[in-house]
């Protein structure tokens, strides 16, 4: 299905900065703080994606949104190959971009066309990003030797454009372009309601944690191997991997436990995960303690999807882009913040705490809300 082949891109584009982090950071002489701004630049303009998504969606429908976010991401790895500093940021925005058009689009579209399966749906589809997200660093690793990574970004070009083309000449079913007259009406009473706070926050944390480790566990491992060679650069892979097979086992665990069991033991893991990754000084630490901290986090970003059909039922597709608006904006400042503590206090482990604190905190707000119900 072309919605998980463009999913599989996206995957690779939304973690492409952190295999990418320590050599972008090399070229353009970073410190911590300044790679940092990276991830705001990419999230800060996914912000504005989503934003535009629901609009977007509504008037052209979900193929060619899904489209137009694809060519973004295109422009913005083809000019990120050979851009400076202030250029390569630019190109970061407009990837950035595209992401928030794509991500909310294709998940939305997946848990409208599956309503009585959504988190199992929704962890098929975010197992296609893991797939991207797992093979991304081999290929940096395996091109850094040469100093050939702006290959791969020149091959994401290609292959994002192959794949909106392919998108642009096909039919997909539940697109929502002319059915306005069936949406809806906005009760604006839920924005008062308990759970849109809740909620928001767990969006907001959930992708500022797991994007603070898969953006900087290649950095901190970079630091802790001194060596010559490009293993470093793979470590990555076991954060995502470990978070790839979590979420191919999550729709058989899900018929056995329900989702906010499932979501809080996962919490748990990924809070020991970060702990170790904390004490750890050797690389086998870093990986092991990466595998546990995805492994951990595999399911809780799709049953907060699900959630979000569930607590607000109709009302979800009013609801959903500001999550996914939250969503974003916890990946541009949570990873910023981990740059900064470490710049600050001269430790990337200071700055990792960040997500440690951040599982903790998911942790607490699912239990505390583990018997809600659907609110409408």
């Amino acid at each position: 299905m072309l919605v998980h082949a463009a999913f599989v891109l996206t995957g690779v584009m939304t973690t492409l900065l952190g295999p990418m982090l320590p050599i972008l950071s090399a070229r353009w002489t970073l410190s911590d703080s300044q790679a940092g701004y990276l991830f705001t630049a990419q999230f800060a303009t996914s912000i504005l994606g989503v934003a535009i998504s629901s609009l977007m969606v509504h008037r052209y429908g979900y193929r060619l949104t899904l489209v137009f976010g694809l060519w973004f991401m295109a422009v913005g790895a083809g000019v990120l190959a050979r851009a400076s500093w202030i250029v390569g940021l630019v190109s970061v925005c407009v990837y950035g971009f595209g992401l928030g058009l794509t991500i909310p689009t294709a998940n939305l579209l997946i848990a409208k066309l599956h309503p009585d399966r959504r988190a199992a749906a929704l962890n098929l589809l975010n197992f296609s990003w893991g797939i991207g997200a797992v093979g991304c660093p081999f290929v940096v690793a395996a091109l850094q030797g040469s100093q050939r990574t702006s290959l791969l970004l020149f091959g994401m070009t290609v292959c994002l454009g192959f794949v909106a083309i392919s998108l642009g000449c096909i039919r997909m079913p539940a697109d929502t372009k002319g059915n306005s007259k069936k949406e809806v009406p906005l009760d604006k009473k839920i924005w008062t309601n308990r759970f849109v706070p809740i909620l928001g926050a767990l969006f907001f944390i959930y992708v500022g944690t797991e994007s603070s480790i898969g953006g900087w566990v290649a950095s901190y491992a970079r630091r802790i191997d001194t060596g010559s060679g490009t293993f470093w650069a793979l470590t990555p892979s076991f954060f995502w991997g470990a978070l790839l097979l979590g979420r191919a086992l999550a729709p058989a665990l899900l018929r056995r436990v329900g989702e906010t069991t499932l979501a809080s033991a996962g919490l748990v893991l990924a809070s020991l995960g970060v702990l170790v990754l904390l004490i750890a000084n050797s690389l086998a630490v870093v990986v092991v303690a990466a595998s546990v901290a995805g492994l951990g986090l595999a399911s809780v970003f799709p049953i907060n999807i699900a959630m979000l059909s569930q607590w607000f039922g109709e009302m979800a597709s009013h609801v959903g882009p500001m999550m996914f608006a939250l969503s974003s904006l916890g990946g541009a400042t949570v990873p910023w913040l981990v740059g900064a503590l470490s710049s600050r206090f001269g430790s990337l482990r200071v700055g990792l705490t960040v997500p440690l604190l951040g599982s903790v905190v998911m942790l607490f707000l699912y239990l505390k809300n583990r018997h809600s119900h659907r609110l409408t």
